[in-house]
């Protein structure tokens, strides 16, 4: 009853405490944040297996099913989803609210671990990140030039580019598009193959063995230690080529007779273009509460 009355006895100051009231709420109205969802730190946990190579039926039963199978005994789990392409697996584990993010990541990487025995021994190490696999970027850089190749301006991106990216804060990590990573590609001609009785096997397995990297121990003395360091692996075209495939009434088949060796990118299956022209994209993936 008092504002009531003060507000009839003095109109002038209750018209301007109305203006005042009103005026603080618009400006608190500009500098709202405004979210689609609430700010909550859902804990999902994403495991990405990549098998050279495979199908997608051979990655279901081989990959998929025994990680699922697995990681689906872990206690809090809310929904479990996979995905099964040629060459990767996708798995992904949401829990509950009350699971803690980091004991959850903790335990699929220890369920990962029990069935790693299991798995295909070609396959590359499982990845465990705290990440939705298909977490859709909400920046896009690409990345050009005139002057530089794909694999140099690949290669700057990965060093440079998205190590800075991934410190920024609000980030949660940083994908590659249209990736080119230096590769030794070798070209191999069947018919010469055929000729000296030798198959893609043969090939493998020689570069397999000649292309090593070993530990060579260290000379010691009573006054000094060296480490020695053998220069075993290959890293120049010529080098593979020099590889010695089989070696027949002794003559060496070396690699170079049955093909050819060059350096260029591992994958080339995908590709991205800025304006017409080849390109390198990052995408950055912002954190939940970002």
């Amino acid at each position: 009853m008092q504002l009531a009355e003060v507000s009839i006895r003095r109109p002038v100051f209750a018209t301007v405490l109305s203006l005042l009231i009103l005026l603080i709420g618009a400006v608190s109205y500009t500098r709202l944040a405004v979210r689609e969802y609430p700010k909550i730190d859902e804990p999902v946990v994403t495991v990405s297996v990549r098998y050279a190579g495979a199908s997608a039926e051979v990655i279901e039963t081989q990959v998929t099913k025994p990680l699922e199978d697995s990681i689906a005994g872990i206690d809090a789990v809310d929904v479990l989803t996979s995905i099964s392409r040629p060459e990767q697996a996708q798995i992904s584990v949401r829990f509950r609210l009350e699971k803690d993010a980091d004991t959850a990541a903790a335990e699929v990487r220890d369920r990962v671990s029990r069935v790693r025995n299991r798995l295909p021994q070609a396959i590359d190490e499982p990845v465990i990140a705290k990440v939705e696999a298909d977490a859709f970027p909400v920046i896009w850089l690409a990345f050009s030039s005139d002057t530089r190749s794909r694999l140099e301006i690949n290669d700057l991106v990965n060093r440079v580019v998205k190590a800075r990216l991934q410190t920024v804060t609000g980030v949660a990590d940083v994908r590659i598009f249209g990736e080119r990573k230096y590769a030794m590609r070798v070209w191999l001609d069947a018919d010469k193959l055929a000729a000296y009785k030798l198959t893609t096997q043969d090939v493998e397995d020689a570069i397999r063995r000649q292309n090593l990297e070993l530990p060579a121990g260290r000379i010691e003395s009573q006054q000094r230690e060296f480490s020695v360091v053998s220069q075993t692996d290959l890293t120049t075209p010529a080098q593979f080529s020099d590889i010695v495939i089989k070696t027949v009434g002794g003559f060496s088949v070396r690699l170079r007779d049955v093909g050819r060796v060059e350096e260029g990118a591992a994958d080339e299956r995908s590709a991205v273009r800025l304006n017409g022209r080849p390109a390198i994209s990052a995408g950055v993936i912002r954190q939940t509460t970002a």
